[in-house]
């Protein structure tokens, strides 16, 4: 109601003795309502609580900014009369406009906090604009935390290890550089935290009393012995002393990986199938054209892409294979994205190549080499590590000779490649050497049942035993 007498008067071109007015009766209604919402009046200007948006909606009213007083306003002005109206936030402002206020960005859809890896930076450092000052750590991927402003770090009011949100402040920077400090803030809240030593006089105070509480004491009877402690046992295992120990938080990813891992054992009936590959024509392969390969797309020729097409070409064969169970339904996939699992300092992650089934080795390879070289760097982004339907992973870049993968979920299997051996084979009646490799196939038996996870892997012995079946397609 008093917004419609506002703006009449307004309309109608009240002088200065209507503004006056209108910021008396504006302080009258906001003192009726609630009187702490009323900060101070004095030369007819009225100042208001945070974010009042009716007033916004006046006419003529002219937007300037004030720096007087302990926190920046929002100053309106009509008819040469001001209201004063403290703002509802500032992300990147202070009182001189001078500090700007460095937070942390919007993570990704899926993600709601991460912790506060380390800085990159220190207190009195330079930094230009949009130059990483901080990491966050998700549960998926490492996110850096950009400087708005071109200026000098202030001070930090995060510390390392916390849990932040997006939006959090985490620094002040100094647009001129001017009151730069080089103390943390965990330092200073040390400082502060620390008791002041006791003095002499206390301590003088308090020792004829610890001294007499003895004499006050009444004599007791004797109390028995206490029992003896149980002996230890023989199997229970030594800890090493504690000087030896070290204790080193666990990242929010290796944490994710540990859930996740847990949570698909407990939720997937996993059951494993092997077999072996004779390496022998694909290797061929690789070292008969490898030169002419790199000199014309570029990239190298490696194993993983021959593998890649022959896991394609299993998944087409027996796509159950590349379907997932979806409460009472299954849900087939007419596309194949194939993640592959690659190990990192910080864990594990598994970027997807996607459309796989549309690729041919050149693609392939390039896809491979920029995937893990941006999981390696810890640039790798949420939407390049989610949607995958089928997961590779090879630990034989390791030396691994066998193991027994786990499912990535909601995916229903995985395929693990190991490292080659020259084994003695039987070929044609005669025992040859022949470099082979184990490979295994872990699946969810509720959905998959032995015959097609055994044609899977036939299926990869055969077209990595003879790469011409990908050129006839047989």
């Amino acid at each position: 109601m008093m917004l419609g007498v506002a703006r009449r008067r307004l309309a109608s071109g009240g002088g200065s003795a209507s503004a006056s007015s209108l910021g008396q009766s504006l302080l009258k209604s906001r003192s009726v309502g609630s009187g702490r919402r009323i900060a101070s009046v004095a030369d007819e200007r009225v100042v208001l609580s945070q974010g009042r948006c009716p007033v916004r909606s006046f006419c003529h009213l002219v937007m300037i900014r004030c720096s007087d007083g302990p926190r920046g306003m929002r100053v309106f002005t009509f008819n040469n009369q001001a209201v004063d109206i403290l703002p509802q936030w500032r992300l990147f402002s202070t009182e001189s406009g001078d500090l700007v206020d460095a937070v942390v960005p919007f993570m990704g859809e899926s993600i709601t906090d991460g912790t506060l890896a380390t800085f990159l930076k220190q207190p009195g450092d330079r930094v230009e604009v949009d130059e990483p000052i901080a990491q966050i750590e998700t549960d998926k991927v490492t996110i850096d935390v950009a400087s708005p402003e071109a200026g000098v770090i202030q001070k930090f009011v995060a510390k390392e290890g916390e849990t932040v949100e997006p939006g959090t402040k985490i620094a002040v920077i100094s647009k001129s550089g001017e009151g730069a400090t080089h103390v943390a803030p965990s330092e200073s809240a040390g400082e502060k935290a620390a008791p002041p030593p006791p003095t002499g006089k206390v301590e003088e105070k308090q020792k004829p009393k610890a001294e007499a509480a003895p004499v006050a004491e009444k004599p007791k009877a004797p109390s028995p012995p206490p029992p003896p402690p149980p002996k230890r046992s023989a199997t229970e295992p030594q800890l090493p002393p504690k000087e030896r120990e070290r204790r080193i938080p666990m990242t929010r990813l290796r944490k994710r990986v540990a859930a996740r891992l847990k949570d698909s054992q407990n939720t997937f009936a996993m059951l494993t199938t092997f077999n072996e590959v004779d390496m022998t024509n694909l290797m061929k392969l690789r070292s008969d054209y490898k030169d002419a390969f790199v000199e014309k797309h570029g990239v190298k020729l490696g194993l993983m892409s021959g593998f890649l097409k022959a896991a394609v070409s299993g998944l087409q064969n027996q796509p159950i294979i590349n379907a997932v169970i979806d409460g009472d339904d299954i849900i087939y996939r007419d596309y194949v994205d194939i993640s592959i699992a690659v190990g990192t300092p910080k864990g594990l992650v598994v970027p997807v190549i996607r459309n796989a089934d549309k690729m041919n080795f050149a693609d392939i390879e390039k896809e491979i080499n920029t995937l893990a070289k941006k999981a390696n760097d810890g640039s790798i982004s949420i939407d390049e590590m989610a949607g995958g339907t089928f997961t590779v992973s090879n630990g034989g870049v390791y030396g691994s000779l066998l193991s027994t993968p786990i499912i990535n979920p909601p995916q229903s299997a995985i395929l693990g490649m190991h490292s080659i051996v020259s084994r003695p084979m039987v070929v044609g009646g005669n025992v040859v050497p022949r470099p082979m490799m184990y490979i295994a196939l872990t699946y969810d038996h509720r959905l998959i049942d032995g015959r097609e996870a055994v044609f899977f892997l036939r299926r990869i012995k055969d077209v990595v035993e003879d790469p011409r079946r990908l050129l006839l397609d047989i």
